[in-house]
């Protein structure tokens, strides 16, 4: 048997490569598929299973682009009616060489989640290891939010049911194969381990220390953040993702070309570092780092109206694309030829976002009036502490909160080291806000100075 995790960065999610016999299954691929036609030519295996343990919210499935290229058949859980592959059920079994996958209906998540058990059957009839979709995580469970607060109680408890009844009962030494680590927004707080085991997980996880009705009141409790993306995601994902082939190929844009582009409402993507974007940028540009855009693009890029890239290293252009796709961002305008260099030697107008260090910022708290926003996640305000007088608004809900930042005061941005803050300010100056300043080093700065920090709820 050989397998293989396949990790995607940014998104923290995992899909899996297993073959046998000449065979090979892939679960929960990514869209730019070409990692498993590479191990299907390593292994001398022919791809002729593809598993979706869930509709996926978080990013573009790559099920239907793989089966395009291998004519493998596509499974999902049969409780969802899917444009393209066959519904599976518990109870089915398939073979790859001597592995037996058997499928398992483990709602809760959603409603169509399945887990995939293996066996090996030259071994034993005994499980070896389960594929757990969003099911169960290393240290956490699934979110249970995306039925919304009416089905609140009933999600948190199927899910409960199907932990305790399906996965559980398989064995303490069975190994765990999510299709998420550390990092996910589709948990709350996942561990970050490698592997973990249903033992191991039975005796850390504190999901499994509770009664039902204690689980149900922590998954009813919990917050997450919900990017407006999801929604579309959830609808290409059931309807079926359109067929790429391969990643674009960006062509190179003058500033001539890109002001044209601007009128007619190309969003303008600048990957660069805080400090760059400071320096100056493209009026209106967005500043997103590239290990940023799997994170946030969803919250501030539209699906109506191209992409260009801005970044002054063009060997980042095919991380930032790969990116972009992932999360159905295809319509790719292209990219700026000789980087923001050329847009200043072009003459054309350029902006600066002003920048403050921790020490600059305690200065001015002590002689001028501001708003001073915290775009850090709740989390983090709530565990590691707030600078005293700062509001919150999380950097992905700051473009639908713009009525509650004042338009009429200096607005000071602080997140955890400068990169949230400088596309929450980006996205202030985009909105016509005119004084406006990012805290490079944000709050992991201002404690390394050792300034004070609140952690009363503000």
């Amino acid at each position: 048997m050989f397998l293989q995790k396949i990790q995607s960065e940014g998104l923290s999610h995992n899909s899996y490569f297993v073959a046998d016999g000449g065979k090979a299954a892939v679960i929960d691929p990514r869209r730019d598929c070409q990692v498993y036609l590479d191990l299907a030519s390593s292994t001398a295996s022919r791809i002729t299973h593809i598993f979706e343990t869930h509709r996926n919210e978080d990013y573009v499935s790559g099920s239907r682009e793989l089966a395009e290229r291998t004519g493998a058949a596509v499974y999902h859980g049969a409780a969802l009616d899917f444009s393209f592959g066959r519904p599976v059920r518990e109870g089915d079994r398939f073979r790859i060489g001597r592995l037996e996958l058997a499928i398992l209906d483990t709602p809760g998540h959603t409603v169509e989640s399945i887990s995939i058990v293996l066996r090996d059957l030259s071994i034993s009839d005994d499980p070896l290891m389960v594929f757990t979709g969003d099911a169960l995580f290393a240290g956490d469970v699934g979110r249970t939010d995306l039925f919304g607060p009416k089905k609140a109680e009933w999600a948190a408890g199927t899910l409960y049911d199907a932990l305790h009844e399906k996965i559980l009962p398989l064995g303490d030494g069975v190994v765990i194969f999510p299709a998420h680590g550390a990092g996910s927004v589709c948990g709350g707080d996942i561990a970050d381990l490698e592997y973990s085991t249903i033992g191991f997980e039975r005796t850390h996880n504190p999901c499994f220390l509770l009664d039902r009705e204690g689980f149900i009141a922590r998954k009813k409790a919990e917050h997450h953040y919900r990017p407006p993306y999801f929604s579309v995601m959830e609808k290409v994902n059931r309807s079926g993702p359109p067929l790429l082939s391969h990643l674009p190929s960006p062509v190179p844009i003058d500033p001539q070309v890109l002001g044209e582009m601007m009128k007619a409402g190309a969003q303008i993507l600048d990957t660069r570092s805080p400090e760059a974007f400071g320096g100056g940028h493209i009026p209106g540009s967005i500043s997103l780092w590239r290990d940023g855009i799997p994170s946030f693009a969803g919250w501030v890029l539209s699906y109506d109206h191209p992409v260009v890239i801005v970044d002054d290293c063009p060997d980042g252009l095919d991380s930032a694309i790969r990116r972009l796709v992932r999360l159905g961002y295809d319509a790719i305008g292209g990219y700026l030829a000789g980087g923001f260099a050329a847009w200043a030697r072009s003459g054309r107008e350029i902006r600066r976002l002003e920048t403050w260090s921790s020490a600059m910022l305690q200065k001015a708290l002590e002689k001028e009036r501001f708003i001073l926003l915290d775009v850090r996640d709740r989390k983090n305000r709530e565990t590691m502490g707030f600078i005293m007088g700062s509001r919150h608004i999380y950097v992905g809900e700051v473009l639908h909160r713009l009525a509650e930042i004042p338009r009429n005061q200096k607005v000071v941005i602080y997140c955890d080291s400068g990169f949230k803050g400088s596309l929450a300010a980006s996205l202030l100056l985009a909105a016509g806000f005119e004084n406006v300043v990012n805290i490079l080093g944000g709050f992991s700065g201002w404690k390394a100075a050792g300034y004070p920090a609140e952690r009363k709820n503000a």
